[in-house]
Parts: structure tokens; sequence; C-alpha cells
């Protein structure tokens, strides 16, 4: 690549990726296999047809740099999908991997009396996402308010029979934290 575009091309270019790899390929009139890969060409062609044109080396560059890692492309560079965050069913294919004893979920201060009773449900996702460390939980919640930070005892839930996964960008996904397995963070308190 010449130059890299400029950042607001590049965010546009991520997102609109995003929404079509993970939630809406049929936009663009892309079809997804059943564990989410799209055919490169086939994206290429079909973005180009949306008049929504990516180059394959700016589509390299996206994956390269994406900061949170959100896409993977196959060895061969023929495929490409996102690694999770899906709202289609998707079979990622990953196995069930045990946990370490804490994980971190980051979400908006008025999301608290709702997951305190409820727990934390994947919505319109497959999964619950959840992080390793403190910092990336924290810059997940930013995006939503007023952030607080859960812990989640993953282990016990391993002990207790729930499934876990880990993503190819580190993210750690379940179907479902139950609140009896959630902990306000003690570095922050509900107003």
């Amino acid at each position: 690549m010449e130059k890299p575009p400029d950042a607001r091309q590049l965010i546009a270019s991520s997102r609109f990726l995003s929404l079509v790899l993970r939630h809406q390929p049929e936009i663009i009139g892309l079809k997804l296999d059943p564990q989410g890969w799209a055919k490169v060409d086939d994206l290429l062609e079909c973005l180009q047809k949306a008049q929504k044109t990516m180059s394959l080396e700016l589509l390299k560059y996206l994956v390269e740099t994406n900061p949170k890692k959100r896409f993977a492309f196959d060895e061969s560079f023929s495929r490409i999908r996102a690694n999770q965050g899906h709202s289609l069913e998707i079979d990622l294919g990953y196995e069930p991997q045990k946990p370490p004893s804490l994980l971190f979920h980051g979400t908006a201060v008025q999301n608290w009396p709702f997951i305190e009773q409820e727990g934390l449900r994947k919505m319109s996702r497959q999964h619950v996402h959840l992080s390793l460390d403190m910092p990336t939980a924290i810059k997940v919640g930013q995006r939503h308010g007023k952030v607080i930070v859960l812990e989640v005892l993953a282990g016990e839930m391993w002990e207790a029979g729930f499934a876990f996964f880990l993503s190819e960008n580190q993210v750690w996904l379940t179907e479902f934290v139950p609140s009896k397995y959630i902990r306000l963070h003690p570095s922050y308190e509900v107003k």
C-alpha cells in the first residue's frame, strides 16, 4: 500500500466490514459459510457492486492493523471472517477451554440493576464477551456511557459446567453469566 488511508476512512471501512461480516452480509449480497467465512474475491466484488469499493491491499491493512483483531484471513488469504461478535448464527469452531479464575466485563453503570438481577446475557450476539484484564474491560465499557467493571468468577462457572471459548483475538466467550457469578469490582461505586 503506497500510503495508508486517513483515519476516518479506516474507521468507516472497518465499521462497514464489521456490519457485513458480523451482522448483515445480505446488504451487499454476500454469502457466509456456516463458520462465518466469506471468499475474499466475493467480498471485494460485492463491495464494488454496492459502491463500497475496497482493494485487497486495504482489506489486508484493515485486518493487520485493527487494534481489536476483529477479523482474520485463512492461511491462504482466500477467505475472511469476523473473529466474534456475530448476531448471525455462526459456528466459529472454537473448542471449550478452561478460563482463568477471574474475567472482567465493562458496561455502563445504568445496566447494573438488570445485570445484578438477571446476569449477563448475550443480547443480540452469540456470546457474552469477557476480558482478561481491567483496562480492556474499561475501554469496552466506556463505549456505553459511565463505566463500571464487573468481575466474573469464570473458574467457578467452569467447575459448575459452563462452557468458555477463547476467540482468535483473545476475547473470552460464554453463553450466559448468572448473577451469582458476578461481582461489582471494588473500584467502582454504583450511584
